[in-house]
C-alpha cells in the first residue's frame, strides 16, 4: 500500500465526468472549481500561460513533471499600461493539475506557484500521474470535471463548457486606450486579448491601442475611425458569439484592414460563411508547426484552442488558405487579399514560445499603410 505524503498536509481531487476519480495533492487556494479539463505540453512560460484568457473555463494540466522552479515575478508594465510578462491581470484557469508543485529559486520571484494561486482564489492538484490523464484525453477528448484542493465532493454538478460564452468574463467592460506615440488608432475587438498581442501590435505601429468590448457594435468601433481593426484570442465556443459574427460582417463592408487572431480567425471564418468545429482535444503548445501555403515556409507557433477550420473543405470559398499544421491538417491561417483581411489560428506574438511569425504584425502594418494611401 502506497501512503500519500502532501507536503501541504493537504488532499486534493479530480472528479472527472466519466466517473473517474484522481487523487492528489492541494496546493494553491482551499475550495472547488469547474472547468474543461486539458493540457498544455508547454515545458515553461506557466505566468503567461495561467493568464491566458482563452484558458477561461479550463482546468489545465502541464506535462511537464516541474512545474514551479523560477516562482512568479511582479507585473511589469509598459509605458501606456501593456502587461510585459503576464498575458492579463489576473489567472485566468479555474485550476492547475502538475506532476510537482515546486518552490522557486530565481532572483526576480516575487511568490511562489502556491502563493500565486491562493491569492487568485485558484485550486491546484500535484502528485498526480498527468501522462496517465493525458494520454485519456488523447484517447477520448476533453472531459468535463471539478478539481477540487482540500475539499472532498461526494456529488457533482453539471458542467457543459460547450454552451457557456465565456466572452462575458473576458472581455472589458469599457474602453481601454493604451497610448500610442502617433495619434492614430488600431481598434482591438477584445474577447479577452493577450497582452503579449497588445505588444506586437504597438512594436509594429506605435498607433493609439483602442480596445473596445467583445459585443460591440460596428458604430462603437469606427467612431474611432481606425487605421486597421484587430479580432483578438478569446476563450469558449465561436459558434455562440452571433452578434459578434453579425459585427465582423459589418466591419468588411468599411474596407478597413482585419486582422483575425484565434477566435478572431474563427469568427472571421463563420462571418465569411466558413464552419468551425470542436477539436478532439485541441492545440495547446508553444511548439506547434505550421506551414505557410504560399512560400512553402515552416514556422514554429504558439497555439491555445479546441476549435478550429478542421479541413480546407471548411474554409470560405471568398479566401485563400495561408497556413496548415502538418499534425492534423487543421487550416492556421488564410487571407482575402481583397477584403484587406489576415487571419491567423495560431498566436504570432508567440508569449510564452518562439518568435517566429512576429512578422505577422509587420505584414499588417503594411496592409494598413498601404490602405491610408488610398484613403
Amino acid at each position: 500500500m502506497i501512503i500519500m505524503l502532501c507536503k501541504r498536509n493537504r488532499k486534493g481531487y479530480l472528479y472527472l465526468y466519466d466517473g473517474t476519480i484522481i487523487k492528489g495533492c492541494g496546493f494553491g487556494s482551499f475550495g472547488y472549481k469547474f472547468g474543461e479539463v486539458v493540457f498544455t505540453t508547454t515545458m515553461n512560460g506557466y505566468p503567461e500561460a495561467l493568464t491566458d484568457p482563452s484558458y477561461k473555463g479550463q482546468i489545465l494540466i502541464v506535462t511537464h513533471p516541474l512545474v514551479g522552479n523560477y516562482g512568479v515575478p511582479k507585473i511589469k508594465l509598459m509605458n501606456n499600461n501593456i502587461i510585459e510578462n503576464f498575458e492579463s491581470e489576473n489567472i485566468q484557469v479555474e485550476g492547475l493539475i502538475v506532476d510537482e508543485e515546486t518552490e522557486p529559486n530565481k532572483w526576480n520571484s516575487y511568490m511562489s506557484l502556491h502563493e500565486w494561486l491562493s491569492y487568485h482564489g485558484i485550486p491546484g492538484l500535484s502528485n498526480v500521474d498527468t501522462r496517465f490523464l493525458v494520454k485519456k484525453i488523447r484517447d477520448q477528448g476533453v472531459v468535463p470535471g471539478i478539481i477540487s484542493s482540500g475539499v472532498e465532493l461526494k456529488e457533482l454538478e453539471r458542467y457543459n463548457y460547450d454552451n457557456i460564452d465565456f466572452t462575458e468574463f473576458t472581455s472589458p467592460r469599457q474602453i481601454i486606450i493604451h497610448k500610442g506615440e502617433i495619434d492614430k488608432n488600431i481598434v482591438v475587438v477584445d474577447c479577452g486579448v493577450k497582452h503579449g498581442i497588445l505588444k506586437g501590435i504597438y512594436d509594429a505601429f506605435h498607433y493609439n491601442i483602442i480596445r473596445v468590448p467583445c459585443k460591440s457594435n460596428i458604430n462603437e468601433i469606427m467612431k474611432f475611425d481606425p487605421k486597421g481593426i484587430v479580432f483578438s484570442n478569446g476563450p469558449g465556443n465561436p459558434n455562440l458569439l452571433s452578434k459578434l459574427i453579425d459585427t465582423y460582417i459589418s466591419t468588411i463592408e468599411y474596407g478597413v484592414p482585419i486582422l483575425g487572431i484565434c477566435l478572431g480567425h474563427q469568427i472571421g471564418t463563420l462571418a465569411l460563411g466558413g464552419k468551425v468545429k470542436k477539436m478532439k482535444y485541441g492545440h495547446r503548445a508553444i511548439n506547434k508547426p505550421v506551414i505557410n501555403l504560399i512560400t512553402g515556409m515552416s514556422y514554429i507557433t504558439t497555439h491555445n484552442h479546441g476549435y478550429a477550420i478542421l479541413s480546407i473543405k471548411d474554409l470560405p470559398k471568398s479566401v485563400k488558405p495561408w497556413f496548415i499544421s502538418p499534425d492534423d491538417n487543421i487550416i492556421e491561417g488564410w487571407v482575402n487579399e481583397e477584403k484587406n483581411i489576415l487571419s491567423v489560428q495560431f498566436h504570432p506574438e508567440g508569449k510564452p514560445g518562439p518568435l517566429d511569425t512576429l512578422w505577422i504584425f509587420e505584414k499588417f502594418e503594411k496592409m494598413v499603410k498601404n490602405y491610408e494611401r488610398n484613403n
